[in-house]
């Protein structure tokens, strides 16, 4: 559809437009700005032999679309029909293990067509069936549990190297050398999978470290995942092995065309134990003694040949390439500040509470003993540690006596405070260690980063900066509920509620597929049940039966993945998955439509549950529950209709209708009123469309408009609800209520713990409380992105910028601003483009622009009718009236209504603060324990206050509002 006129679009959305001029193409004409292949844009090595191929065009004409492509491999050139430009099946033979071909594509359009982009070397970075053959080694008689090793052999090469591959994995994690020299720069590989169903290896091409004659092949081992203890209190204990192993293999080929494996792990190797590693936890920290070297031929004993398992994990499986990117050093943070502790401490401040680890580098006596102590938190002006529980934290360095580099090797940190001290916990007094000598260094999965909000609001924009660092401190191989404490596992509840946030900040798309890799192993080996955590590292924890909310990570992480990418490859892989999620609910649900009566999570962490309980939400959790029952099973039947399954996809939504009307007989009322009369009842209800007629939905929405109002327009959410609630309002047209809902400053609420100098989303809302202390819950983190999910709304609706189809191939441009801002933006890298969306206030008028990538469209909703206008790739601005300022009128006093009293900020902080001034206990209890409802009279909730003090209340609330 070409773009409207400005005729058209006034009639269309009831605003004054221009028409949307969209930019033309600058010289030189289009062209592919990028290719690649699969799921990675970070090397050249892919892990399947037909990897998908995707490309963005730039430069173009207003609302190009391409008609067709070519794409060449050097070998064949082969046209491919049709618009199709993202994870376009692979149209060449498929390649063999070790080859390369170079590709390139070129797109054609109506109006012209690209230049042959620049070649794309790809590598098959996978071993042929049955060509892994090395084994795990480590050390054949550690001394202690958990002992970081040295393994190594030696070969020799005759004749020239045109290619030399290695490719290695590890029972824990490992950094290999070729003839002294690390292969890589990634961090803490191969990471985290299911070590009973599936191991990743690396691939990396060591060409230039390999020499003609001798060369050795090592690596220094540590036990990191696999041999750490999971479990809670007193009860953790080690799962998969106490002992890590290394495996790896060299696939050579020769000048002459003849390839080898050599060097494979097992016989022949050596190990030893008194490496500088001395030992490595991933909860307790590292302690590493720089005195102590390798470099002797004394001490290398024949390896250990076969892992290190306990029993149910002796068997190995052969590792898969990998799909996602690895861990890698991604920044480097200087120290913003140096304090002083009460108990005289040096403490250094990062500014920025992160995941990783200090880099020191020193010179001091040899045998000087280091210690570095982390906390996310200060409390009472000392390193917050409570929260850390069992986990140390603590990385201990004996200096050399030379000069040192000091980083942890195998393990990392949660934090934003350190202190260096001595093993007393005392100060230490290094000559030469200077504050510029030591700096952060963040650690992630590198993914690549996609997505941006900004607006005029510094509290929201910091609030989306804490988001973004959460994310980036939790996709640390795998997604984790947190980094700091004896935890960082992978809960699947928090990743459920996250994924949309996640998708458009990060190209995360291959780190999560992977992770649902382990998710379907995990869960074949449980009957269809999904574990709370991925990799299932709780077993104590599997008698909990089905789980809403945090199982059902098995149905939403596929389908967000395919709304966000265009990722059809997901659901494919995935449905089995799916479909045995949902198949294991039915079965303990029963045949009435509902899932009820069984221990549930429930509204985790609603701000009302009690701190050693966090369970108890106001929400009855069988409301979940059967939510999420509706929910997954629509979203089992939409995966089976795209993938052809037609008759999953009948049986499927049938039942999807039945739990829906289920659902609304049980749990809500003809008048519009939840069994459970709590915010997240009526989200869940109209999120998931289980009520579908325009009244009752009307009815449900107000009432819970009237609830967040009636809760002061703060949080009453836990992690179910808190992603839906601004949904549930401003798609009914309550944006004022979202829009109060989301910049409260008060406790709980979003932007609290930012005016209590927050950095990352909390665990809980009072994580920290006013008054600076630590919250009493034995479980609080500083740093969980769970709640931060919020984040998804602001770019999709305060910015305006959503996918219409999946994959951004049709993008929403629908930005609602809000009162209390004078500007919002979101761009977004979509797998066409860079897209993006900005409204600004300019007078009276509120003006839109956006940025539609080339080989899609947009459909624009301005918020003005129910109908939508449809425009081409391009620059585009729409100019509307802004809608006047309310003015709210003078209130009565003590005789206002308490609805009243909340909705205006001038009468509300009168009372609060007038208040205050007579009783301050007094007036905390009135802010928090107020139900401001309308049709109650504000002198209702100033019962036994003395004549005196309700005068001068009704006095400042009339003068406040006059």
């Amino acid at each position: 559809m070409t773009a409207p006129s400005a005729g058209a679009l006034r009639e269309a959305t009831g605003h004054v437009s221009t028409a949307p001029s969209a930019v033309g193409a600058t010289a030189g004409g289009p062209r592919i700005a990028t290719l690649r292949a699969e799921l990675r844009d970070d090397t050249a090595f892919v892990a399947v032999a037909e990897p998908r191929l995707t490309w963005a065009v730039e430069n173009t004409s207003p609302g190009w679309i391409q008609t067709r492509a070519e794409a060449t491999d050097g070998r064949e050139t082969v046209a491919l029909d049709g618009r199709d430009s993202v994870l376009v099946a692979w149209p060449f033979t498929p390649l063999a293990p070790g080859e390369s071909r170079e590709v390139s594509v070129r797109a054609f359009a109506v109006d012209g067509e690209t230049e042959w982009s620049e070649p794309v070397t790809l590598t098959a970075g996978f071993l042929a069936d049955g060509e892994w053959v090395a084994r795990p080694v480590g050390l054949a008689d550690p001394e202690r549990d958990a002992q970081p090793a040295l393994v190594r052999t030696s070969f020799r090469i005759d004749r020239p190297v045109s290619r030399a591959l290695l490719f290695w994995t590890a029972l824990g994690v490992a950094e290999p050398e070729l003839n002294g020299e690390a292969v890589s720069g990634d961090v803490l590989s191969p990471g985290w999978t299911s070590y009973r169903d599936r191991l990743v290896h690396e691939t990396v091409d060591v060409t230039g470290l390999l020499r003609e004659g001798d060369n050795v092949l090592g690596a220094t081992i540590a036990g990191a995942w696999y041999t750490e203890k999971y479990g809670f209190f007193a009860f953790a204990d080690r799962l998969y092995g106490t002992q890590p192993s290394f495996l790896a293999q060299l696939r050579v080929i020769y000048d002459d065309g003849t390839t080898e494996t050599i060097a494979p792990t097992g016989d022949g190797w050596e190990a030893r134990g008194d490496g500088p590693l001395v030992d490595s936890g991933l909860y307790a920290g590292e302690h590493q003694d720089l005195r102590r070297t390798a470099s002797t031929a004394d001490g290398w004993t024949p390896a250990r040949v076969g892992a290190a398992a306990r029993p149910g994990y002796e068997d190995v499986p052969v590792p898969e390439a990998r799909i996602a990117p690895p861990v890698r050093r991604i920044q480097a943070l200087p120290v913003a500040d140096v304090l002083t502790s009460p108990s005289g401490g040096r403490i250094l401040d990062f500014g920025q509470n992160l995941v990783g680890r200090l880099r020191v580098r020193v010179r001091g006596e040899a045998g000087t003993r280091l210690v570095i102590r982390h906390a996310e938190v200060l409390e009472d002006g000392e390193l917050g540690i409570r929260p850390l529980r069992n986990a140390k934290a603590t990385a201990t360095f004996d200096l050399s006596g030379g000069d040192d580099v000091l980083e942890s090797r195998f393990t990392f940190y949660g934090f934003r405070y350190a202190q260096i001290g001595s093993d007393e916990g005392g100060e230490i007094d290094i000559a030469g260690l200077d504050i510029a000598d030591v700096e952060a260094v963040v650690l992630h999965t590198d993914m690549t980063r996609t997505g941006w909000f900004e607006s005029s609001h510094e509290l929201l924009d910091r609030l989306h900066e804490n988001v973004v660092w959460g994310m980036r401190g939790n996709f640390l191989s795998i997604p984790t509920d947190c980094p700091q404490r004896d935890e960082r596992l992978g809960w699947t509840g928090d990743i459920q509620v996250f994924a949309p946030t996640a998708s458009f900040l990060y190209d995360c798309d291959g780190f999560l597929v992977s992770w649902l890799r382990d998710l379907a192993h995990e869960q074949r080996r449980n009957d269809g049940e999904v574990s709370l955590v991925i990799p299932a590292a709780l077993p104590s924890f599997g008698g909990l039966g089905p789980t809403a909310a945090w199982g059902d990570a098995a149905s939403v992480v596929p389908t967000v993945l395919h709304e966000r990418f265009g990722d059809v490859g997901v659901l494919s892989d995935q449905y089995a998955s799916m479909k045995a999620w949902i198949d294991c609910v039915l079965e303990v649900a029963g045949d009435g439509g509902l899932w009820a009566g069984q221990l549930q999570l429930g509204d985790w962490l609603d701000p009302a549950a009690p701190p050693d309980n966090p369970a108890k939400a106001k929400v009855d959790a069988d409301i979940v529950a059967s939510a999420y029952l509706a929910r997954s099973l629509q979203q089992v039947a939409d995966a089976a209709r795209l993938l052809g399954f037609q008759t999953d996809a009948a049986a499927y939504a049938a039942l999807a209708e039945r739990s829906r009307a289920a659902f609304v007989a049980e749990y809500v009322t003809p008048a519009g009123r939840m069994m459970s009369d709590a915010p997240t009842a009526y989200a869940l209800a109209l999120e998931f469309d289980l009520v579908t007629e325009p009244g009752l939905r009307r009815a449900l929405a107000d009432r819970l408009a009237a609830l967040v109002r009636e809760g002061g327009y703060r949080i009453g959410t836990g992690f179910v609800g808190t992603p839906l609630v601004t949904d549930a309002l401003s798609a009914a047209g309550h944006l004022a209520t979202a829009e109060r809902l989301l910049l409260q400053t008060e406790c709980p609420s979003w932007l609290y713990p930012v005016t209590m100098g927050a950095t990352t989303v909390w665990e809980r809302w009072d994580s920290m409380l006013p008054d600076g202390s630590i919250n009493p819950g034995e479980m609080t983190s500083f740093n969980h992105y769970a709640l931060g999910a919020v984040a998804d709304w602001l770019h999709r609706v305060v910015a305006g910028l959503a996918p219409a189809e999946p994959g951004y191939r049709t993008i929403r441009i629908a930005p609602r601003p809000l009162a209390g801002l004078d500007h919002a933006s979101a761009r977004h890298v979509t797998p066409y483009g860079v897209a993006s969306v900005s409204w600004e206030r300019e007078g009276t008028d509120i003006v839109v622009r956006a940025v539609v990538p080339a080989n899609t469209t947009a459909l624009v909703d301005l918020g003005g009718a129910d109908d939508t206008s449809e425009v081409g790739s391009g620059a585009h601005e729409w100019r509307m009236p802004s809608p006047a300022p309310q003015c709210l009128p003078a209130l009565p006093g003590l005789s206002a209504s308490l609805a009243d009293v909340i909705d205006d900020p001038r009468a509300y902080r009168a009372l609060l603060d007038t208040l205050a001034e007579a009783d301050p206990g007094r007036a905390e209890a009135l802010r928090t324990g107020t139900v401001w409802a309308a049709g109650r009279p504000l002198r209702t909730a100033l019962m036994f206050t003395p004549p005196d003090l309700l005068d001068r209340i009704d006095d400042a609330v009339r003068s406040a509002t006059t």
